[in-house]
């Protein structure tokens, strides 16, 4: 999947609806991304990090003309400004459905998702504000800018995210507060070697 730059990705599952065969309709519905926090990935200390979107993080966000591909790239399946692409915030999160009829390309990507050679989906985005909320362990979203995608996927962006690609988006903050730990535990063992030995401080 290629990485462009200054874009973030997200993986999300996908669920598909087919309610009218007759007619052919060619629908893939399902949450691009949910409000609840989800983990994210497993720091060097074996902790879970989580993220986290508020709903306020797309008051202002430019979803003008979000378009639906297959690996973030090539053919458009969908896009929201022709009506073959929905995107609807709801109380869950962000809900997509897109109408896969409308070329044959399209058409061959519903088959592959219907047949389960392809059942995820990754959004593409530009982060505005957030921060790190180190009593949660938490990267909060307050500010999407800009979604340009939601793509049928065969690799998760989730699962090829790098741990330290996910420090760098993060501006920082999960690795100074992984430092502070380290320098706590730090102080706290060299406190431990002052054994008290008979009413004796030994210093090792």
């Amino acid at each position: 999947m290629p990485k462009l730059k200054n874009r973030e990705y997200r993986d999300c599952t996908i669920t598909i609806q087919n309610e009218a065969p007759e007619l052919g309709a060619f629908l893939v519905r399902g949450y691009a991304w949910k409000w609840a926090p989800y983990p994210f990935y497993e720091d060097e200390r074996g902790n879970t990090v989580y993220e986290e979107f508020k709903r306020e993080a797309f008051e202002e966000t430019d979803m003008s003309d979000v378009i639906m591909q297959l690996n973030h790239s090539g053919t458009v399946m969908a896009r929201l400004r022709n009506n073959t692409l929905k995107l609807t915030l709801d109380d869950v999160g962000g809900f997509i459905e897109a109408d896969l009829s409308k070329s044959q390309d399209a058409r061959n990507l519903y088959e592959t998702i219907d047949n389960g050679l392809i059942d995820r989906m990754s959004w593409g985005f530009i982060p505005g504000e957030y921060h790190f909320d180190r009593a949660t362990n938490t990267i909060v979203h307050t500010k999407v800018k800009k979604i340009f995608d939601v793509s049928a996927v065969s690799l998760p962006a989730n699962d090829t995210t790098e741990i330290n690609s996910v420090r760098e988006f993060a501006d920082g903050e999960i690795s100074k507060f992984a430092q502070e730990l380290r320098e706590q535990e730090e102080k706290k063992i060299a406190t431990l070697t002052k054994l008290k030995i008979g009413g004796f401080y030994h210093e090792t």
